[in-house]
């Protein structure tokens, strides 16, 4: 199995990419948040420059927030710099748009946008706007860009319709880490249903699958909700409680059984914030750190129900039955302030075993 790190993306930080190459990690999937972190695509071009082996790409970039050809122009310009070993993640965009007081792309809309971006990936044509016209790159070559070598799609799901949208137009999918291996069996149904009703035959062994959480080496006799552990991993936590927040608010959704300890304080602390700017402060300190106000709420359920907390030997043997299941990758967004800790420990303890 492979073990990337996804990155908040900072343009003094680049350091950390270089030390996950060394230590041998695959993947640095830049995230795309532009008003929380620096920009991706000049985050990734110094990562680039800093880098000969690791794969990178962004992790992921939002439909709503740059047209197609804007974000394929933007992937390609990376593919010049990091010729094959550049991949282009996409998702509908949660945090970015909530951020900005915006939904996210809905699925028809995903859809469309998805399949406009497929061919200008490739450096082919394309249809686009209102009233529909051909695009392409017009040049290609001089060094611009890259469509050369191939810039493989992974497109985020989390539910059926989007986890069928990336089966019909993915190379692979990027999804938030299942409880257990056992659900893999679900999502590949989910993945693959897409792929059927679209004509293609989806080839598992060709189709690249990657899970988002941290991870958390415990020490011997530790307890999976120390300080250390909150320190490390409780960004993580809180993203995901965001998340949760997010969809009831908007979808009225419940939220899961992990969150029932806390619910009711948490959505008295977010409402005590005044309307038009609550969408500001649900994603304060998004999976960087913890606002002190909200560290009550790392309780044991809400720490695990995101992250990898365990023994290194609980922790591989986690990471086998998810390669078993299908999954090809996990990749690890730690607390920014012990972001080189985790990197270092995960890479000595982890990384050689899986």
């Amino acid at each position: 199995m492979d073990i990337g790190i996804c990155v908040a993306s900072h343009v003094g930080d680049i350091g950390y990419v270089e030390r996950a190459e060394a230590l041998g990690y695959s993947h640095a999937w830049l995230a795309d948040s532009q008003m929380l972190w620096s920009d991706c695509y000049a985050t990734l071009a110094l990562a680039a420059t800093k880098t000969s082996r690791i794969n990178l790409g962004t992790g992921v970039a939002v439909t709503g927030t740059r047209p197609a050809p804007v974000n394929a122009a933007g992937i390609a310009t990376i593919n010049a710099l990091a010729p094959g070993r550049t991949f282009f993640g996409v998702g509908a965009g949660n945090t970015a748009m909530r951020v900005m007081g915006l939904p996210p792309h809905r699925i028809a809309a995903y859809d469309d946008y998805l399949g406009t971006i497929k061919p200008l990936l490739k450096g082919d044509e394309a249809s686009y706007g209102e009233n529909p016209l051909p695009i392409r790159h017009v040049m290609p070559d001089k060094g611009f860009v890259n469509f050369t070598d191939d810039i493989p799609l992974y497109v985020s799901g989390f539910g059926p319709k989007s986890l069928a949208l990336a089966g019909k137009h993915g190379d692979g999918a990027v999804l938030a880490l299942p409880q257990n291996p056992a659900v893999m069996a679900n999502i590949w149904h989910m993945i693959e249903t897409g792929a059927e009703a679209s004509g293609i035959t989806l080839d598992r062994d060709a189709y690249y699958t990657t899970g988002l959480t941290t991870m958390v080496v415990l020490q011997e006799g530790e307890a999976k909700d120390s300080p250390r552990v909150k320190s490390q991993c409780g960004a993580m936590a809180m993203a995901a409680v965001h998340y949760s927040y997010d969809q009831f608010r908007n979808f009225g959704h419940q939220p899961p059984n992990a969150l029932s300890g806390i619910w009711d304080d948490y959505t008295a602390l977010l409402e005590s914030y005044p309307e038009e700017r609550r969408h500001q402060r649900i994603h304060a300190g998004h999976n960087c750190w913890v606002l002190e106000e909200e560290e009550r709420f790392l309780t044991p359920d809400v720490l695990q129900a995101s992250s990898m907390i365990g023994t290194r030997d609980d922790l591989i043997g986690r990471l086998q039955g998810f390669d078993a299941a299908g999954l090809n990758q996990v990749m690890i967004l730690p607390n920014f302030d012990t972001r080189f800790d985790v990197l270092e420990q995960v890479g000595e303890a982890i990384l050689p075993n899986v």
